[in-house]
């Protein structure tokens, strides 16, 4: 019987969970999921003066609003550095690596000279094989992993294919610093090893590190992951991705009102495919979720695909789920906080609810969906955009404005049916065509020029608001 799954998502705390983590970390919760394993998270924080506990904050917030929940407490990569160095000596105890007493000077000279030869700067061994009594004095070592000087490494990788690396490519990497600090290399094996991982899925731009990696465990004995590299997120014009492209934090994509439902959904689609399909809910995803549809070729982020399937997922929820992601958006929306007050009496939030149908029809996000709104939360007199003045100030409007507050302040029942009937009578009877008496309406009602259906408009907003604002612009 084969182990559970266990993945890993191993972020540096240097900045906001960006796109193309939060994709890996989809990837890595999805295998996950699909078979009933565990993802575990990782700080990769060792690097003191670049780690923050802002940043660290941030991408805990970003997987928590994309919905990506991890098994068990975060780790931090720099609480287990005595564990490094503890493997560290275990590899040298047993000649598999080796104290290395090359200066930084004489570091330095190595590299000079390869270059001035054409040659790949790297160590050449010198300590690889000399007694350590031969250590100079008052040089702290490094400690320098034995690799194999022939043969090859070979990566049998999930989305990659049959990677193979020669070993005299390879040179003696440095497990150990000479501060006692461990590198990179050494911490993430030592962790994924700890950690029970059975599947790595990450970037293609680790598949170098995978080769070196490769050779820490098998120095060790250890069993070596199953890996997966996936290709990168390029932009639109097929360039590494860029903040003009969209290269932005998770938390910039809530600000700017997209669902996580559709992240998800879009995120999974950069790089894996299932047939056809565009549309995936989340179980579905987790349902037809696997490492070999990954393709191996770049994707390509489109912020106008973004935008479109954000739209159809908003249309698709129900009123309560829409209600809970707008809510959690006000927090991060310019301007999010009065309208959180606002929708916090019972009233008005009946109001937003009723309104909702024909606001989320229109709004392919969030920010988009608040703009629209505005209307509802106005208060009088209402003020006008450039549209809505030119509406106003059209021959007649406010005319028919007058004539309009006379019809509707009839009615007894008042309904977006009771309401679009009386305007088309009144159009009717004034010889108008309904937008010459619609438009003007639809400025006094929202300020806006553009607005969900107007009789939709009046119906939300009743009638003792409607006619009020059909009265401020009539005598204006």
């Amino acid at each position: 019987m084969s182990a559970p799954v266990v993945t890993r998502f191993a972020p540096s705390p240097t900045g906001f969970l960006h796109i193309g983590g939060a994709r890996t970390a989809l990837f890595n919760w999805l295998y996950a999921k699909r078979f009933g394993g565990k993802m575990l998270l990782r700080i990769e924080d060792t690097d003191r003066s670049r780690s923050t506990q802002e940043a660290v904050d941030a991408i805990l917030d970003g997987l928590t609003w994309l919905g990506l929940d991890w098994d068990g407490e975060p780790i931090s990569q720099y609480a287990r550095a005595g564990r490094h160095q503890e493997v560290a000596k275990a590899l040298v105890d047993a000649g598999q690596a080796y104290y290395c007493y090359a200066t930084p000077e004489e570091l330095a000279e190595m590299r000079e000279t390869a270059r001035a030869e054409g040659r790949p700067p790297r160590y050449d061994g010198r300590w690889r094989d000399r007694d350590p009594s031969e250590a100079p004095a008052g040089v702290k070592p490094a400690v320098r992993l034995k690799a194999p000087l022939d043969g090859e490494t070979v990566i049998d990788d999930k989305v990659q294919g049959r990677v193979v690396f020669a070993n005299k490519e390879l040179d003696d990497l440095v497990l150990l610093r000479s501060d006692g600090s461990p590198t990179y290399m050494l911490a993430v094996v030592v962790d994924d090893h700890d950690m029970g991982v059975t599947h790595i899925v990450r970037g293609d731009d680790h598949l170098t590190n995978a080769a070196r990696q490769t050779l820490i465990y098998k120095a060790m004995g250890w069993d070596v992951p199953t890996m997966a590299h996936i290709p990168l997120i390029h932009g639109p014009d097929g360039a590494k991705l860029s903040k003009r492209h969209g290269a932005l934090g998770a938390e910039a994509y809530r600000a700017m009102g997209y669902l996580p439902a559709a992240m998800r959904n879009y995120l999974a689609r950069l790089g894996w495919s299932h047939g056809d399909e565009e549309i995936f809910p989340t179980e579905q995803l987790i349902q037809w979720f696997d490492l070999d549809a990954i393709g191996k070729s770049a994707s390509r982020f489109d912020m106008q695909k973004l935008q479109n399937l954000n739209g159809h997922y908003m249309r698709a929820q129900s009123t309560d789920e829409l209600m809970r992601d707008f809510a959690a958006f006000l927090p991060h929306a310019e301007g999010g906080a009065p309208v959180a007050e606002w929708l916090s009496d019972k009233t008005h939030d009946k109001m937003f609810r009723d309104a909702l149908p024909g606001l989320k029809e229109r709004a392919k996000t969030l920010v988009e969906l608040l703009e629209s709104a505005e209307y509802l939360w106005a208060t009088r007199p209402l003020a006008l955009d450039e549209k809505a003045e030119k509406l106003l100030a059209a021959d007649g409007a406010r005319d028919a404005l007058k004539g309009l507050h006379e019809t509707l302040s009839a009615l007894d029942v008042w309904s977006a049916e009771t309401t679009e009937a009386a305007v088309r009578a009144y159009a009717e009877e004034a010889d108008l065509k309904l937008g010459k008496a619609a438009q003007p309406l639809r400025a006094a009602l929202t300020g806006k020029g553009t607005s969900p259906g107007i009789f939709d408009v009046l119906d939300v907003l009743g009638r003792e608001e409607s006619l009020a604002r059909i009265k401020d612009q009539a005598v204006s």
